[in-house]
């Protein structure tokens, strides 16, 4: 079965494209009144095959390109692998029929059918967290017990996947940056060190220097636009973790905790 959400989506990408078409509307008409820009022919001519071949395929571009590429393949199976806890929503883990009290004595065949159902298709989140509460229901028989261990658990995996992302994808997203930055002193070591040269004019030394600032400046620009996209794929891969522990909790909350019969709270209300 599905989660259900207390909230309604905030539908992002419409509001990007909302964002476009607004900015859009004032700026292009205050491009035409300026005036001030180059011609369209002129600015293709700038950007010959050799111009975009440097601008893109330096080294240093290469091996940001390496981490970037690295890194999404990281947060491609991540995001994989909430699509496969997900599909733990749609087992029958749990008696989901209207009134369905679960009793002390369920909790451990209930506990052995979920490690069954489980079972096939690898660890759960949601089934270990269906699992450890069962357990406590088992010895203590209280629910509140139960809520204490889920939202413990809750937190024991949320924790688990942060300081997973916070390994491999972080150190990447932060090494890009850094490769682009190694290309720009390159870029300019190269422009300064032409100073020492005797051996050319002055129409050489410019084109050579000019050279060497296109270097620093094309590696900062693919690196920062290769992180600006990795971060942002980033966000979204942790925000679909986080969502995957709120919907098990609140699948925890619905189908095991709101269930469960507890003898003493029972016992309290009679007396």
């Amino acid at each position: 079965m599905s989660v259900r959400t207390s909230q309604r989506p905030t539908r992002e990408w419409l509001l990007l494209g909302i964002a476009l078409v607004v900015v859009g509307a004032i700026v292009v008409p205050l491009w035409q009144v300026a005036g001030a820009g180059e011609s369209r022919d002129e600015f293709l001519a700038k950007w010959t095959p050799q111009r975009i071949g440097k601008l893109l395929l330096g080294p240093e571009q290469v091996a940001c390109y390496i981490c970037f590429v690295w890194a999404a393949l990281v947060l491609v199976v991540r995001r994989k692998e909430v699509a496969r806890q997900r599909a733990a929503f749609e087992l029958d883990l749990l008696p989901t029929d209207e009134g369905a009290r679960i009793l002390p004595e369920d909790a451990r065949p209930l506990s052995r059918k979920v490690d069954q159902v489980s079972a096939r298709g690898g660890p759960y989140i949601l089934a270990n967290m269906i699992r450890l509460g069962l357990g406590k229901y088992a010895v203590s028989k209280a629910a509140h017990d139960v809520a204490e261990v889920v939202r413990n658990q809750a937190d024991i995996e949320l924790n688990r996947l942060v300081a997973s992302m916070g390994g491999l994808v972080s150190y990447l997203a932060w090494a890009i940056p850094a490769l682009g930055f190694i290309g720009t002193v390159r870029g300019l070591a190269g422009s300064f060190g032409l100073g020492g040269a005797t051996d050319i004019d002055n129409s050489q030394f410019l084109k050579l220097a000019t050279d060497q600032l296109k270097i620093a400046f094309d590696c900062t620009l693919v690196a920062l636009v290769l992180s600006i996209v990795l971060m942002y794929l980033l966000h979204t891969v942790q925000r679909s973790e986080e969502t995957l522990v709120i919907d098990c909790q609140e699948y925890c909350q619905e189908h095991l905790l709101l269930r469960l019969y507890d003898p003493r709270s029972e016992h309290a209300e009679s007396t």
